[in-house]
């Protein structure tokens, strides 16, 4: 993957290669939940004042009629839905449709959809997937609504991405919607079994100990002799509402202290996004009944055949959160109320 020179507020540190600074940044983040980050599900949802919701009214507001016509849509778009690991949801990236001024508004709210410690390593990772352009030439946005109405979303995608902030105009749905973020870490597709310097492995680290934490019957049924879901745009994260019949091991078959876990993990999960994103999807999950999740765990993915498993989800009636570190990491993440 060629290297991207362009500095941005997530650049590594003056001196400190980028292949350091990611591994050094992943290293960072699994240490800050180890622990079993705790996020309370009494958090409350994102609002129409928070400074994500906030800069994306401002970015509105600034739009020209003529950018409008190309960047806006009305909230009932069916574009608004639309999930995808790499593309440009406008066809055009806001380099070319954007002024210095309103990218940097772009870049600001990217940031802030994250939580500040993370904040820097979601930027770096954008940058270093670009593929050489850059953020801003490597990204799009839409604005569905206006602000002010109750119906507004602002929607980012690239390569590895697709985000959104709404300020809760989408009840009952994290994040706005379906999301995608991902990371290709080293100049090959493929990673190594260790995925050296990707900032999202540390998640399957704690899938994994989550599937050592199970016994041998367990893990038996949790671990699937096949490959992953196939990847299909928004019908990845289709939710199927219910819970009987989903691949792997029910939750409601684990013990209280492996469900303790479960929780601990998913906390974990969530640890990269912004607080308020993360106790209202952690709300909802709690909502549907932990116990009616089911974990997987794909045996015909495993790179380096380490018994480390590259790809995993957990799912249940209005949630999918699938993890695929094959050829290097893409999860896709969908939670309903």
């Amino acid at each position: 993957m060629p290297n991207d020179s362009t500095h941005s507020p997530g650049a590594p540190p003056s001196g400190l290669p980028r292949r350091a600074f990611l591994r050094t940044a992943a290293a960072g983040i699994a240490m800050g939940s180890a622990g079993g980050l705790w996020i309370p599900s009494s958090t409350a949802a994102p609002k129409p004042s928070d400074p994500s919701e906030t800069l994306a009214a401002q970015l509105y507001r600034s739009l020209s009629e003529e950018q409008r016509r190309s960047l806006c849509f009305a909230f009932t778009d069916p574009l608004r839905d639309k999930v995808d690991n790499n593309w440009l949801i406008t066809g055009k990236p806001i380099s070319q449709t954007l002024t210095p001024d309103q990218q940097d508004l772009v870049q600001q709210i990217f940031r802030t959809l994250h939580s500040p410690e993370f904040a820097d390593r979601a930027m770096e990772q954008m940058v270093h997937d670009s593929e050489g352009k850059g953020f801003n030439a490597g990204t799009s946005v839409a604005l569905f609504g206006a602000p002010g109405t109750g119906q507004f979303e602002f929607v980012l995608t690239g390569r590895h991405c697709t985000r959104r902030c709404d300020g809760d105009s989408v009840a009952g749905t994290a994040f706005g919607g379906p999301i995608f973020y991902g990371h290709q870490a080293g100049e090959k597709d493929r990673e190594p079994a260790d995925h050296p310097g990707n900032v999202f492995w540390y998640q399957a680290k704690r899938a994994n100990e989550l599937y050592q934490a199970l016994d041998g019957r367990q893990r038996s049924v949790a671990l699937i002799n096949s490959t992953g879901r196939p990847e299909q745009a928004t019908d990845t994260v289709r939710l199927e509402g219910k819970s009987a019949g989903l691949p792997g091991i029910p939750v409601s078959d684990l013990t209280p202290d492996q469900r303790t876990l479960v929780r601990q993990v998913m906390a974990d999960l969530l640890a990269p996004f912004r607080k308020p994103d993360a106790g209202e999807a952690m709300k909802l999950v709690e909502a549907q009944g932990i116990e009616k999740l089911s974990l997987a765990y794909f045996q015909q993915q495993d790179l380096g055949n380490d018994g480390v498993w590259d790809v995993w989800q957990i799912e249940g009636p209005k949630m999918v959160w699938y993890f695929r570190g094959y050829p290097h990491v893409h999860c896709w993440v969908h939670i309903r109320a």
